[in-house]
């Protein structure tokens, strides 16, 4: 069992472009750096670079975001900060890697410093429609071996709500399976604090089931949320070994196995997970290394295409799930997206 990739949907900080972002992303940044344990060296490392990418927003983007969060993976904890804007994009992103080459303005550290300060780091970037700048700092610098199938997932609550009810979990389906890991990509009916006690709830559920078949642990959080107002819910395995993803679901979660040219759409039941769950069906697509497995809530516009995104699956998971929640998320709704990239072999 690979424990590497046991990670759940945590809170994230959005802090949205204004004159006050590069001081208020500090702070914030700090105070998450410093509540896991990060030496104060390595605090100060965290302070640089999120003001850089803070000041790059305001100086360069159309409009944007920084996302700050703490990530766990397999008892790990780093704190991730994420640049998400609306363009107009970097017309070469690796003159803009090299140290020396700083933003107008900025504090003169650059791209190149950003992404060498940090633990590890990514960009991706499309012309005239966004980019995304992804930094990681770990509590614990070791280096740890890595499955096949890399995951991520991000989230934001509908504008005026700080509680989210979309949100996601992931944890390797068992002794007996490899490197297998069961996903669940959830999205608690309503807005506010109330959708997000079902998400909890969920991911709840989602970690006491046994299971390991997408419809078994589907039964198990139908279970787990009867005394709420429900969710729609999918549950995936994703088998690098057999090459094959499985999902049951229940509820609107779109779900899609993609290579970066063409998508196979995995199919969930109508239904409210909690309330009224249907006859589970299970669906299965390819799952060959180089592609990957997106699930996501109405939040996000499923009109998006996988051609759209030239070279995004050899990135990251990360720098994945967020450029797509980038381009597709909507703000009039609460919005998640999941991701299990399978890396090539």
């Amino acid at each position: 069992m690979n424990s590497t990739y046991t990670a759940e949907a945590g809170d994230v900080h959005w802090l949205r472009v204004d004159v006050a972002l590069p001081v208020a992303a500090r702070r914030r940044a700090a105070q998450l750096a410093r509540d896991i344990g990060l030496a104060e060296d390595r605090v100060a490392r965290v302070e640089l670079c999120v003001t850089e990418l803070a000041t790059n927003l305001l100086k360069h983007a159309d409009d944007g975001s920084l996302a700050l969060r703490v990530v766990r993976q397999g008892g790990r904890a780093a704190v991730e900060c994420l640049s998400l804007d609306s363009g107009p994009g970097i017309a070469d992103v690796t003159h803009a890697l090299r140290d020396g080459t700083s933003s107008a303005g900025s504090l003169g550290v650059g791209l190149g410093a950003v992404q060498r300060l940090a633990d590890v780091s990514g960009v991706h970037s499309l012309r005239e429609r966004g980019t995304v700048i992804w930094t990681r700092f770990w509590a614990d610098e070791a280096a740890r071996a890595e499955g096949p199938v890399q995951t991520s997932g991000l989230t934001r609550p509908i504008g005026g709500e700080e509680a989210c009810g979309d949100t996601w979990a992931v944890r390797p389906a068992g002794p007996d399976h490899g490197d297998a890991l069961l996903l669940m990509m959830c999205d608690g009916l309503g807005h506010g604090p109330l959708a997000a006690l079902v998400a909890d709830h969920a991911r709840q559920a989602f970690r006491d089931s046994t299971a390991t078949d997408p419809a078994a642990v589907l039964e198990d959080v139908h279970r787990g949320l009867r005394r709420t107002r429900g969710a729609a819910v999918a549950v995936a395995l994703a088998d690098p070994a057999a090459q094959r993803v499985t999902l049951c679901g229940a509820g609107n979660i779109s779900a899609l196995v993609t290579d970066g040219e063409s998508r196979t759409t995995l199919l969930s039941m109508p239904g409210i997970v909690g309330a009224q769950l249907p006859r589970p069906r299970t669906f299965e697509a390819a799952f060959p290394p180089g592609s990957a497995l997106v699930m996501h809530s109405d939040g996000l516009s499923d009109r998006w295409k996988p051609a759209d995104f030239p070279g995004l699956l050899t990135r990251p998971a990360a720098l994945v799930s967020a450029q797509i929640f980038n381009q597709a998320a909507v703000r009039r709704d609460d919005a998640g997206i999941l991701v299990a990239v399978h890396g090539p072999s």
